[in-house]
């Protein structure tokens, strides 16, 4: 196993369907896309300070009906400003950010694996191997979180996939 293999990180990322499903992250070219609009100071910094490229991603449909994990990704670039910061047309412009210091970071998210099962956070709750998990603490409501390598094994195994495929 390579050095970096046995560091792999893992991260749950959240996103309303509505706005970007995993199906769109299957659909985008290269199933790629900028992970941009994040607005939280511990999220970023995260993405600044513990995100590779090859950390696997759970993809949660947030505000879903129900909520859970609906495919598999990676991180697929090192964080980098996120341009909506500076655009005033853009959601998520930040009038305070400038480009010589860039407050606002994205990285790349890359789909790699969809799931045989949908893994809903009533199915999440019902594993007992996930009562830690940060997404099902109450009050738990940032966007990106880590995931422990015991975790990432069973939600993948929960969603009818094999950890070590991935």
């Amino acid at each position: 196993m390579s050095r970096r293999a046995a560091q792999r990180s893992y991260w749950l990322m959240k996103s309303e369907p509505e706005c970007f499903s995993f199906d769109d992250l299957w659909n985008a070219p290269r199933r790629r896309t900028g992970w941009d609009g994040v607005r939280n100071y511990q999220v970023r910094n995260f993405m600044r300070d513990a995100m590779h490229v090859g950390d696997g991603v759970l993809f949660y449909h947030s505000s879903a009906e129900p909520p859970g994990v609906a495919g598999v990704a990676r991180i697929a670039s090192a964080a980098r400003p996120d341009p909506t910061q500076f655009d005033p047309a853009a959601e998520h412009f930040d009038p305070s950010s400038s480009r010589d210091a860039p407050t606002w970071l994205e990285v790349d998210v890359q789909a790699v694996g969809k799931l045989a099962r949908y893994v809903s956070i009533d199915d999440l709750r019902s594993a007992p191997e996930l009562s830690e998990m940060l997404v099902l603490r109450r009050g738990q409501r940032l966007s990106v979180m880590p995931v422990t390598a015991h975790e990432w094994g069973v939600v993948l195994a929960l969603g009818g996939l094999d950890a070590r495929d991935f």
